[in-house]
């Protein structure tokens, strides 16, 4: 799989607020650029805490759940695209069906 916005999310683990979060999402990268999803039921194989939002949004727990990273799936063409990433705590405060990817 291919992940966009992969260089912002590194970014914002070197912020002092996020960076707990840095080796989980390092490893979260490396496990997600080796896969090859063609639906969500076979992301759920490796990801069974991951949540299903929609046919193409994923929410992923990242240590121990102490973080969230909402994507989007585009199973056929490989890409996966960050679309919002923070604590636990911010995640409470959104919708997670309607945030997009703010530059």
């Amino acid at each position: 799989m291919r992940i966009l916005k992969e260089s912002t999310l590194k970014e914002l683990c070197k912020l002092s607020k996020y960076k707990q979060a840095e080796e989980s999402i390092k490893a979260w990268i490396y496990e997600v650029r080796y896969s090859d999803w063609s639906n969500a039921q076979e992301l759920k194989v490796k990801y069974r805490s991951a949540s299903i939002i929609t046919a193409k949004r994923v929410v992923f727990n990242i240590k121990g759940n102490d973080y969230r990273l909402i994507v989007d799936i585009e199973y056929k063409l490989k890409i996966v695209f960050v679309v919002w990433f923070g604590t636990h705590a911010e995640y409470d405060k959104i919708d997670v069906k309607t945030v997009s990817y703010e530059n």
